[in-house]
């Protein structure tokens, strides 16, 4: 049986269903777009939306749901615009009358700048822009993990280039994935598990991994190692825990590998010099593996340390090219109370006792994944221009609102576009349509106010591309294009 999540048309909010009654007489077009008002973080990194195309938009509307939409509205107590929707089921075949216009996933756009633009094409169903707010709005999600991610990215990278020998060799795997169960639900997980991969190559998010491989053309989007739990630790025995790290390394450790070790389950400190450090260190050396050790409680920068410290004792270091001090036989992972503040508190204290970044890498759930809403990065969708047909005439009309109580909320106004200046910086600009003097001056401080500049030439260095139109999808970038964009690499 079909449930109403599959049905495009109540993927919205209940008052949607009454807003193409409130629209000015008249009113043929609509324009709208999305940007990040600030924030966290002072830029974000663009991704998502693809997804949310391909897994939506790309669907057809049915007569079959419209009628289902007009029985659920009604009964629910709102009107519902049946001859609009069936209009698109009938005569546009279910297909969506929009266009799309977004900046390249992967691009690292400042705050306050426009991201992604929608336009109705079809003036008797203009009000459609509005009603896929509810869906749209939601590439908030991706983008914030794929910023939060991309943070963490350089935090790491800054403490690598410091004290390893070849950062850009280890940074993909230095932030591990662990955030699957952390989550409210397994489309949560995909979106988010597959953002994170625009920065990282390691993780445990299976449905991350298969979101990334099918949405964004990847054969494989990341990786991850054999890893012990605490039962596989625990269901020995206390007495046996020698045994079950023995079996762990002898089932799954290769020459060349590595092997994860949560060693926290009783004795931390006793699990690193005595069962791993004297009883198991030949069998250790032998295999060839590299094993990784996990803390998993306590406090993170000074369990982390006197991990090292224990480990340095019983397996030694080798000093790199940079004068840091690198483990031997084995590594460290930790994946507890793991945000970007203790990444950066553990990776200095690491360094501030000689210990390289190379001896560390970090799983993060929840704080990745899960501890983030929509005003982390002050995400909104607004409409900032119509057209009108009055008496005959086509009237263009900025739309914005400037709230007295909350200037930070001011939206732009305008047919937006983004553009590079001519050194280089990100700008959005209302694209004017009438010639430059004809502005008044409220209108100028308007668009001022918005972080808006006018523009007289639509075709000038716009970074944005149509990527949906009616329908179809017009753009299908591959995950290593973003990455490449993420990192600097590809314009």
């Amino acid at each position: 049986m079909k449930t109403d999540i599959e049905n495009i048309i109540i993927d919205t909010d209940s008052y949607k269903s009454s807003h193409y009654l409130q629209y000015p007489p008249g009113t043929t077009s609509m324009f709208s777009y999305i940007e990040s008002r600030g924030g966290e973080y002072n830029k974000t990194v663009f991704f998502g939306l693809q997804y949310y195309i391909k897994k939506y938009l790309t669907h057809k509307v049915t007569v079959k749901e419209v009628k289902e939409a007009k029985e659920f509205f009604e009964a629910h107590g709102e009107p519902f615009n049946y001859e609009g929707w069936m209009y698109i089921a009938k005569k546009l075949k279910g297909k969506i009358p929009v266009r799309i216009r977004a900046v390249p996933e992967g691009s690292v756009v400042p705050t306050h700048n426009i991201l992604v633009s929608i336009e109705s094409t079809d003036p008797k169903v203009f009000w459609v822009v509005s009603w896929i707010e509810t869906m749209l709005l939601r590439v908030w999600y991706p983008i914030t993990v794929a910023t939060r991610s991309h943070k963490i990215r350089q935090i790491i990278l800054e403490a690598l280039q410091v004290s390893a020998d070849d950062p850009e060799a280890e940074i993909n795997f230095k932030l591990h994935d662990f955030g699957s169960r952390g989550v409210s639900s397994q489309e949560s997980a995909m979106i988010g598990g597959a953002a994170h991969l625009v920065n990282f190559m390691g993780s445990d998010t299976v449905v991350g991994v298969r979101c990334a491989n099918k949405f964004y053309n990847s054969k494989m989007a990341a990786f991850s190692i054999p890893a012990m739990e605490h039962s596989s630790v625990t269901s020995w025995g206390r007495e046996n825990e020698a045994e079950a790290y023995r079996n762990m390394l002898q089932k799954t450790g290769k020459p060349g590998g590595l092997v994860a070790c949560v060693s926290d389950s009783y004795n931390l400190w006793n699990a690193c010099s005595q069962l791993w450090g004297e009883q198991l260190k030949e069998e250790v050396i032998k295999s060839g593996a590299t094993v990784v050790i996990r803390p998993d409680s306590g406090n993170p920068p000074a369990v982390v340390l006197r991990t090292a410290q224990l480990l340095e004792e019983k397996f030694g270091v080798t000093v790199n090219k940079k004068g840091y001090k690198v483990l031997n036989n084995v590594r460290i992972i930790q994946g507890d109370g793991i945000n970007e503040h203790s990444i950066q508190e553990i990776l200095n204290n690491l360094m501030d006792h000689n210990y390289s970044a190379s001896n560390i890498a970090f799983g993060m759930g929840g704080a990745l994944l899960q501890q983030l809403n929509r005003d982390t990065q002050k995400f909104a969708m607004k409409c900032s221009h119509i057209y009108r047909q009055v008496d005959g005439r086509r009237i263009s009309v900025d739309v914005y609102k400037d709230p007295v109580t909350d200037h930070g909320k001011v939206s732009k106004a305008g047919r937006l576009d983004l553009i590079r200046d001519t050194a280089g910086n990100y700008q959005t600009v209302s694209l004017a349509l009438f010639k430059p003097g004809d502005i008044s001056a409220a209108q100028q401080a308007h668009y001022e106010a918005s972080g808006t500049q006018m523009h007289f030439d639509s075709s000038a260095r716009s970074v944005m591309r149509t990527v949906y139109e009616n329908g179809k999808v017009l753009v299908d970038d591959d995950l290593d294009s973003i990455r490449a964009r993420a990192k600097g690499e590809l314009v």
